[in-house]
C-alpha cells in the first residue's frame, strides 16, 4: 500500500495557546509537538490525527502562529485572518519535483529546498498556479 500523499493542512492561527486548547479537543490527540522556526519568525504545533502510530502516515493539523510582526504568518492574518494557510503533500524527491514544475513554468515560492519544523525539506508552491491554494511539498523521511 502506497502512503498517503497528504502530509498536512496548515491553519494560521493569532492565539497559539487557545488555538492548541481547541484543537487538542477536535483532534482527540494529546499535546502537539511544538516547534519554532526561527528564519520564518513562527512556532509551530503539530497535532497527530494518528497518535497511537510511530510515525505518522499523513493527515496531521499544524497550527502557525507569529513570533514576530514582520513573519510571513502575521503579514496573512493582516490581510485574511485566522483559518486555512496551505496544504502540505509528501514527495520523495523534493529537488526533482521543483525542477519538474520549474521546467512547466510553475510560479514557486522555494526555488530550492530549505528545513521545516520538523527538520524535513520542503518548499512551496506559489498559489496562483494551485488554484488560488498555497501548497507546501515536504520531502518524506524514510524511517
Amino acid at each position: 500500500m502506497t502512503d498517503p500523499p497528504l502530509s498536512h493542512v496548515g491553519i494560521a492561527v493569532a492565539d497559539l495557546a487557545e488555538a492548541i486548547r481547541k484543537y487538542r479537543l477536535v483532534t482527540g490527540s494529546p499535546e502537539p509537538q511544538i516547534h519554532e522556526v526561527p528564519d520564518q519568525k513562527v512556532k509551530v504545533a503539530i497535532f497527530d490525527t494518528v497518535p497511537d502510530s510511530e510515525t505518522s502516515s499523513g493527515g496531521r493539523v499544524e497550527l502557525l502562529a507569529p513570533t514576530s510582526d514582520d513573519s510571513p504568518i502575521a503579514k496573512f492574518l493582516s490581510r485574511k485572518g485566522e483559518g486555512l494557510h496551505h496544504v502540505c503533500i509528501y514527495v520523495e524527491d523534493i529537488a526533482a519535483r521543483l525542477d519538474e514544475l520549474k521546467a512547466a513554468g510553475v510560479a514557486l515560492i522555494d526555488a530550492a529546498p530549505r528545513r521545516g519544523a520538523e527538520g524535513n525539506l520542503i518548499a512551496f508552491v506559489h498559489p496562483k498556479d494551485t488554484n488560488g491554494v498555497l501548497i507546501e511539498l515536504e520531502q518524506k523521511v524514510r524511517r
